[in-house]
């Protein structure tokens, strides 16, 4: 069987030469932003709801057909990465978890909405464990406790999933690390679930959190509140706790970082700080991790706290961001397509041949092909230049929707158009810097420049 390319790389085969400099590009990028702010600058902003429903995950019943058949199938592919082969190649465990689960369900969420909670596994083993009967015998009471957590939870365990796929991934990728921890986690979700019920899912379920916040993107709202359209759910704002407002910009700054890691001064960076010793390289990664999470936090909310000042809304800095953290979903939700639709078109041409053997040397069944080890993928077809255009496309678009959702927000927050206007254009010249910092991250393991004969590679 072809070899699944793990590490979780996101750029393959030959590059494209771009046609002309990148800076025009990235000066067009911006442009168009800058362009899109001057449009929506006097259009009239309709009103936001004035009784915003709760931040929390909307909780949801364990379906009869769905819940069971979810934690089954979870089930089995722990049992197949533990007690299956150890190939990552030839074992469907790390494809479900790292491509499924990690990349695959975000992406169809952020367009069809959040449609994963009536099959989210760790979440239906949660609402298996809120039993009153099991917790009035374990707890000697009916009533589960109080969640006061906030986000926390979540927030670690999203960070332990970003340095898992970005920095320690040779070890997270391999077959049994993730069977065993879908059995530890799910473990762990059924008791947590036993003690604080349906509130721990609604705050603390690290991908019900995710697929929620990715999910108020989609057009249609499965029950979740908002409108039907596209981004109808960012109209609820976010909590202005603090650890609901790293939680969604983690999902940002995630990105960000396997970006930064595909650059070739950052590769340079590494081997002349470093060298090629495994466990420094660990520790330089998770230690620059956490430092840019706390630049990037920096930087937004100084925008953000700006804003405020500018439309005189009387709020701190946290609450200012909050305020503009909707704006920022687009984004996340930009560089997860242009980073990772490479990486799945090409890897999740793998879940065929593991359709026909998920996993085991005398495995019964045998398959034709494409679903047997005859299958070879194809990594040619589209080129870097179809990835490379879709991804400015999407780094622009996305920018545009920010402008568009950040006008809606701060001027219904604003008392007059005056004070909305002065309050835009802070938050206008992050965006324009991000839109051009992000095309030059996307470009590297994607591009090179005709002019310059430099070689861009995408090191791990």
């Amino acid at each position: 069987m072809h070899a699944l390319l793990i590490p979780l790389e996101h750029a393959f085969g030959e590059r494209y030469e771009l046609p002309l400099p990148l800076w025009l590009f990235v000066v067009g990028g911006a442009a168009v932003v800058l362009v899109s702010f001057l449009v929506v600058l006097r259009r009239p902003t309709a009103a936001l709801p004035q009784d915003a429903p709760p931040d929390v995950v909307p909780p949801s019943r364990f379906h009869p057909f769905a819940g069971p058949l979810s934690v089954l199938v979870a089930l089995l592919v722990a049992y197949t990465g533990i007690a299956g082969v150890q190939e990552t190649s030839e074992n469907i465990a790390p494809l479900f978890f790292w491509l499924g689960l990690w990349i695959v369900v975000p992406m169809t969420v952020g367009i069809l909405g959040d449609w994963s909670r009536p099959v989210n596994p760790f979440a239906n083993l949660a609402r298996l464990g809120d039993t009153a009967a099991v917790r009035r015998r374990v707890l000697a009471r009916g009533a589960p406790l109080q969640w006061s957590f906030g986000w926390w939870p979540a927030v670690g365990l999203f960070v332990a999933l970003v340095l898992g796929e970005l920095v320690f991934n040779l070890d997270a990728t391999t077959p049994s690390f993730v069977g065993w921890t879908i059995v530890l986690y799910g473990l762990a979700c059924a008791f947590l679930g036993l003690l604080y019920g349906e509130s721990f899912v609604q705050r603390g379920e690290v991908f019900s959190g995710l697929f929620d916040a990715w999910g108020r993107l989609g057009f249609w709202r499965h029950g979740a509140p908002g409108a039907r359209r596209f981004g109808g759910g960012l109209d609820v704002p976010f909590d202005t706790s603090p650890s609901r407002v790293v939680f969604v910009l983690l999902m940002l700054v995630s990105i960000n970082f396997d970006g930064l890691l595909a650059t070739p001064r950052w590769s340079s960076y590494e081997r002349r700080t470093v060298g090629t010793d495994p466990h420094d390289l660990e520790v330089l990664r998770v230690g620059s991790l956490l430092l840019l999470a706390l630049v990037v936090l920096g930087v937004f909310l100084g925008f953000a706290y700006l804003s405020a000042r500018a439309g005189r809304f009387g709020t701190g800095p946290l609450g200012s961001l909050a305020l503009l953290l909707p704006s920022l979903v687009p984004i996340a939700y930009g560089y997860l397509v242009a980073h990772y639709l490479q990486y799945v078109v090409i890897n999740g041409q793998l879940l065929l041949p593991l359709i026909g053997n998920p996993g085991y040397p005398d495995w019964p069944v045998h398959l034709p092909r494409p679903f047997n080890d005859d299958y070879v993928v194809n990594v040619a077809t589209p080129g870097s230049s179809f990835y490379w255009y879709l991804s400015v496309v999407v780094i622009v678009a996305v920018h545009v929707i920010a402008v568009l959702l950040a006008n809606r927000r701060l001027a219904a927050r604003a008392a007059d158009p005056g004070r909305a206007r002065r309050a835009e254009y802070p938050w206008l010249v992050a965006m324009v810097a991000y839109t051009a910092f992000s095309l030059v991250l996307i470009a590297q393991p994607l591009t090179e420049e005709s002019n310059s004969g430099t070689t861009v590679t995408h090191g791990r």
